[in-house]
């Protein structure tokens, strides 16, 4: 099973390489497969690269569904 998520931007470094924040664990990944990402903006991470800009709206939604399932988990 492979799992995309919702990741805040909250650094841009040289090149094509970012930070993100993953609900509080930043990571670094790459940005070369999107255009035009700015720090704070939502985008999908998956094996360490950004795959689209998300909008605020539906990244907030899919944390939201997350925390959800995460909660109801043993």
């Amino acid at each position: 099973m492979c799992l995309a998520i919702p990741a805040r931007v909250v650094e841009i470094s040289d090149g094509d390489n970012a930070v993100v924040d993953l609900g509080g664990v930043k990571k670094d990944i790459s940005l070369a497969l999107v255009e035009g990402v700015g720090i704070g903006d939502y985008v999908i991470v998956h094996v360490g690269y950004a795959l689209n800009k998300l909008d605020p709206e539906e990244a907030a939604k899919t944390l939201a569904l997350f925390a959800e399932m995460g909660a109801t988990l043993p």
